[in-house]
């Protein structure tokens, strides 16, 4: 036996095997194999794409115009606190509609110096009303579309920390259009669960209860000048049914926000064996809240995330080192989604569902039974048709198409790419190429025994000849697989993936697999008649 033939065989052989080694994880039995096979061998099944496992595809809108007020409010703030703080008496400075920043200030010899400080602080601001007593400054059109912009990229970060932490394989987070993004994630088994992670804002606030505000007429709509009524939830743990609200007389302003916390984690109350969220400042935060506790000793402290006040303990001394904890009935999964929402960090605006399609698991499996059904109809009438027309060399021809579904299932597993229901048609597509490989093969073989040429020289030449016309037809169509792949998203990209991979190995079992059964057998005795 010659020494390249040898060679190939052994190749053949390692990659065989190696593909059985990492498909036996796919198949349904796995679970009653040996635990050192998992320990010591590939254990890790092929990942199935949202059409076949189930899972969530969201659409979801970024309120862009939410950002800019955001934006808007946070300059209101910090224009009146530096105009205060240079000795301009203001009366207020608050947003109006979503773009404008209003001035009130009752010296009216310093328009000139509120008008200056606005242009020198925020130039991006152009003066749009100057009235007596009164100041308008609207926030330019193309700075409100850059914030906008901005809001949905930061949108989409968050997101994908927030998932990435949630522990979900192979999602799909991407922008669509101006102000969308498009999320798929396969095998998501609590999507009410997983839709609250991704849709919460995570807007963390500290604020002062005011003690001395009657909360009794607050409620009624008589709230005191700077202040705000909010509510607690009190949810049951069990049913998650929200048993009672608690309303809460606070100061509007924010003495902290979230965007200073380093790190969030789940620990357990000793006391009451409840889970509560302990979290880390970093170190400006840690010099802010300590600052903050130390000014409001045998104060109450809400404790507000989105609006909703989790809790208003009693500050008993001055808080240093830069840790703090919310309590508040959590379970533990609870707990668990909002330290994730507070390490990611919040959402720069509100989203909407614009979409939702939650595909069931049992929808997954109808699909894979059908696509199962379809190959193997497929391959069985392709196998049967070889046989009938090429006989013995049409056996050949199916054991490369079979040695080709090994593989190519094999190196799915093994690169953890995700089949899906399109990728299942890939591999149809596949085995059609596979054959129609092997058919210009034998027809090449045919012409050459017609002509009188002795088997071995027969089969040389056919694959010869049949070699240039194969790999173009291939490597087209692997450019147009590759294309797919580049800028095809969710199945299409799947798709691509299997036609891809499909493409290379068959070029691999097709010119190598099937010709080393040739060689071998002509090594081992002369064949003068072929049968094909």
């Amino acid at each position: 036996m010659k020494k390249t033939l040898k060679w190939r065989i052994l190749l053949l052989a390692a990659a065989t095997v190696l593909a059985v080694l990492f498909f036996l994880p796919s198949l349904p039995g796995f679970k009653s194999f040996p635990s050192w096979w998992k320990s010591v061998l590939p254990s890790k099944p092929i990942t199935l794409g949202l059409d076949l496992q189930g899972g969530i595809h969201l659409v979801l809108g970024v309120e862009g115009d939410k950002a800019v007020e955001n934006f808007v409010n946070h300059v209101a703030d910090d224009i009146g606190t530096i105009l205060t703080q240079k000795g301009i008496n203001i009366v207020s400075a608050k947003r109006e509609n979503v773009t404008d920043v209003v001035i009130k200030y009752s010296d009216t010899a310093k328009e000139k110096d509120v008008v200056n400080e606005m242009k020198k602080q925020y130039p991006n601001f152009s003066t749009a009303k100057d009235i007596p007593g009164e100041a308008v400054f609207s926030l330019g059109s193309s700075e409100k579309e850059r914030i906008k912009d901005s809001a949905v990229s930061q949108a989409l970060e968050t997101i994908r920390n927030r998932i990435d932490q949630f522990g979900v394989t192979e999602p799909l987070i991407q922008r669509q259009g101006a102000d969308e993004i498009l999320i798929q994630l396969p095998g998501v088994k609590d999507p009410k669960r997983a839709i609250e992670l991704i849709g919460k804002t995570a807007l963390l606030e500290f604020k002062i209860v005011d003690e001395e505000g009657n909360l009794n007429t607050a409620i009624q709509g008589q709230i005191p000048e700077g202040d705000e009524v909010l509510y607690g939830k009190e949810v049951d743990p069990v049913t998650k049914a929200v048993k009672q609200t608690i309303p809460y007389l606070l100061k509007s302003k924010s003495l902290m926000t979230g965007d200073v916390i380093s790190d969030a984690q789940v620990s357990i109350n000793q006391e009451f064996n409840e889970p509560y969220v302990a979290l880390s400042f970093n170190s400006v935060g840690a010099r802010l809240f300590e600052k903050i506790t130390g000014e409001n000793v045998k104060k109450r402290m809400a404790i507000v995330l989105d609006g909703n006040v989790y809790s208003a303990p009693v500050i008993q001394e001055r808080i240093g080192g830069g840790k703090a904890s919310i309590s508040g009935h959590f379970t533990m999964e609870s707990a668990q989604d909002l330290a994730i929402v507070l390490r990611a960090g919040a959402l720069p605006a509100p989203v909407k569902i614009i979409q939702n399609l939650t595909v069931g698991p049992s929808l997954g499996r109808d699909s894979i039974e059908k696509g199962l059904k379809a190959s193997a109809i497929a391959a069985v009438l392709v196998l049967l048709f070889m046989v009938v027309y090429y006989k013995v060399s049409g056996l050949i021809a199916d054991f490369a198409m079979v040695l080709n579904l090994i593989i190519l299932t094999g190196a799915l597993s093994a690169l953890d790419a995700t089949l899906t229901l399109p990728g299942i048609a890939g591999i149809i597509l596949t085995i059609g190429m596979g054959v129609d490989s092997n058919v210009l093969i034998f027809e090449r073989i045919r012409e050459e025994l017609r002509a009188g040429k002795p088997v071995r020289s027969a089969v040389d030449s056919g694959y010869d000849k049949a070699l240039v016309t194969i790999l173009d037809s291939h490597v087209t169509t692997l450019i147009t697989a590759l294309v797919l792949f580049m800028f095809g998203t969710g199945p299409i990209k799947g798709f691509a993936v299997t036609l891809s991979l499909g493409i290379a190995i068959n070029l691999f079992t097709a010119l190598v697999g099937t010709k080393v059964v040739y060689d071998y057998i002509n090594s081992r005795t002369k064949v003068t008649k072929l049968s094909i």
